[in-house]
């Protein structure tokens, strides 16, 4: 999805996570067929979370394909298949992709159940839509830096 962080660590093995439509985590640490897990869930679909984008069709992944370990998949109802997905669905997903993560899987990799904030923009306004969130602030009295990215061209 883009705005999702997650880490690694070398002492637990990957496994794929497919988040619920009841926002619950199901883990599987080894490959698992698609149509397997569509068993228990016959009016869902499974995409894979770095195939969604805003406004663009939500793809699902074929029945015969597998859920690999690292991926991060969820399962949606059908009434959501080849249809755009908003912003605000999007952001919905990511905050439902956090809490779940911090529940289930967010331990094993030893980040403390660390979450993100989803940032949903609109011509004109912006909204936040919150996970569980931590927020770091600094102690001194130095200046804050500005929000917006400074980008320039490197001269070879």
């Amino acid at each position: 999805m883009g705005i999702c962080s997650s880490c690694h660590t070398s002492k637990s093995k990957p496994t794929a996570k497919l988040i619920q439509q009841d926002g619950n985590l199901q883990e599987y640490p080894y490959p698992v067929k698609v149509s397997h897990v569509l068993q228990n869930n016959p009016s869902s679909f499974i995409c894979n979370s770095d195939d969604m984008d805003f406004d663009d069709i939500v793809e699902p992944i074929s029945d015969e394909d597998e859920l690999v370990p690292g991926q991060l998949y969820f399962a949606l109802p059908l009434t959501r298949l080849k249809r755009p997905i908003r912003r605000e669905e999007m952001a919905a997903l990511a905050v439902k992709a956090s809490n779940a993560l911090s529940k289930g899987g967010g331990d094993k990799c030893g980040c403390g159940g660390k979450s993100f904030t989803a940032v949903v923009e609109k011509p004109g306004k912006r909204q936040v839509a919150d996970g569980d969130v931590r927020r770091r602030r600094s102690g001194g009295g130095g200046k804050r830096r500005s929000g917006t990215a400074v980008l320039s061209a490197i001269p070879e």
